[in-house]
């Protein structure tokens, strides 16, 4: 297994630090005393407030439900000499680093900017594309999180990571595996099997396949993790996840100079927008790139928009009879089924919905036919591939545009959470990823306890 790497020993402050720094080592110790910190980062409940040593820990121990925070000692940002991800490994909760250059890209556009008629248009590109120092090999930003998530379980946790996926996540978590050695258990809708492979070879991935949908997926990957020894990768509950997609913001704002006005990106979950909300807070704090929130533009799917509903009816609370009529039905129909999560974390304190409210957001519903046409305005102009979801996240921009939603000037973020497909086929070679198991959709963990008992004792 390739070993994770120590941050190089007598690495200060100044190396790497962004132009313009202001942060002092008194500063830092100030903060330390007010935090009662010691370590790089603490997690912090937004519930009850109470600061809790993270020993890969989700939730917090007094049994609050709101997605806990990590709390860094660092209030500045400095990029650090580190590859991919880990440049912004200030505002990452590890010790240390992989050497994987995957990481977001983002870069000024021309082409889509003249489309649309924008100045200050800033993409965000996570997949492969390496002319444009895009190296994500599983062409998905889901790979920022599954690199920090396998790192904390190294550092803080005991036990085999699960993954739960609509696809675009399990092969991320199938990557890193590839890439480290480091086991994992991914359970998929027997219909995203085909979207589980990866650049190199990996023997320490048991891929389980489900009958069913992406909630159904959830659900038996859940029960799965009552087997002694696998741990449950956490979600939106997990920090490394959240701060791993987090770096979208990072990265777009470093290189624009400045927090943008509006960002924009497909969701299922939602994760990543809560991500991108608590990056850009990190950023205000810094006091280097503006005092403002960016407006948050949530996208989905159309007939699969939950959130949506909710959000334009001003409810805090999802109601399955109205949001998600005939859910399983809605969510075949989508152009994207990796944004169909019938349980986002939408009403939990620090999750989406406070999302929006802080950062005075939007979501709106994308059809099929408005996806796969900014799909194709988005390749003639950048000439690049593009995953489904990114799709969605383009037509929303386009709408926006053109409902005058954002300004011709106004600094914009566009994150495109994965493409290069045809990009990475020219250049590495692809192994599918056999599933081990297959159950149906009401299947109970029993079933396989004995055969994935036997796969852990043979990994752990």
């Amino acid at each position: 297994m390739t070993s994770i790497a120590e941050r190089p020993e007598g690495q200060k402050q100044e190396q790497g630090q962004h132009p313009g720094s202001a942060a002092t080592e008194d500063t830092e110790q100030k903060f330390s005393q007010a935090m009662n910190m010691t370590e790089k980062y603490v997690l912090r409940c937004p519930d009850c407030g109470t600061i809790i040593p993270d020993h890969y820990t989700n939730v917090c121990p007094k049994g609050c439900t709101g997605l806990i925070r990590a709390d860094y000692r660092k209030t500045t940002l400095d990029i650090q000499p580190l590859p991919g991800i880990f440049r912004f490994s200030d505002w990452l909760p590890l010790e240390g680093y992989l050497p994987s250059d995957a990481g977001p890209a983002t870069y000024r556009s021309e082409a889509m900017a003249r489309e649309l008629g924008l100045s200050n248009l800033f993409i965000s590109f996570s997949g492969y594309w390496p002319e444009r120092g895009a190296h994500i090999e599983s062409c998905s930003f889901k790979e920022l999180e599954a690199l920090p998530t396998t790192v904390r379980m190294k550092e803080k946790g005991n036990g085999i990571l699960q993954i739960s996926s609509a696809g675009n996540t399990g092969r991320a978590f199938c990557q890193v595996s590839a890439a480290t050695g480091a086991p994992v258990v991914v359970v998929v809708p027997e219909s995203a099997v085909g979207r589980l492979w990866t650049t190199a070879p990996t023997e320490n991935v048991c891929l389980i396949t489900v009958d069913g949908d992406y909630t159904d997926s959830i659900a038996f990957g859940n029960a799965v993790c009552s087997i002694p020894g696998i741990v449950a990768e956490g979600g939106a509950r997990n920090v490394a996840r959240r701060d791993g997609m987090g770096t979208v913001m990072l990265d777009g704002t470093v290189t624009a100079g400045r927090l943008p006005d509006h960002y924009f990106q497909a969701v299922g979950s939602g994760t990543g927008g809560i991500a991108a909300w608590e990056a850009a807070m990190r950023l205000k704090g810094d006091g280097r790139f503006g005092t403002r929130l960016p407006h948050l533009h949530l996208v989905q799917n159309e007939p699969f928009v939950p959130m949506t509903h909710a959000w334009q009816n001003n409810r805090r609370e999802i109601i399955p009879e109205t949001d998600m009529t005939d859910a399983r039905h809605a969510v075949s129909q989508v152009y994207a089924d990796v944004l169909t999560n019938r349980e986002p974390p939408y009403a939990v304190r620090g999750g989406i919905y406070d999302a929006l409210t802080a950062t005075n957001g939007t979501m709106d519903g994308i059809t099929n036919a408005e996806a796969t046409e900014a799909e194709k305005r988005f390749v003639d102009a950048e000439e690049i591939d593009l995953d489904p979801a990114a799709s969605v996240c383009v037509a929303a921009l386009i709408k926006a545009v053109e409902t005058g939603s954002v300004g011709k000037d106004d600094c914009i973020l566009l994150n495109i959470t994965g493409g290069g497909y045809r990009r990475v086929a020219e250049d590495k070679p692809q192994f599918l990823v056999e599933p081990l198991f297959g159950v149906k959709g009401d299947a109970v963990v029993d079933a396989v306890r004995r055969d994935i008992e036997g796969w852990v004792k043979n990994h752990a």
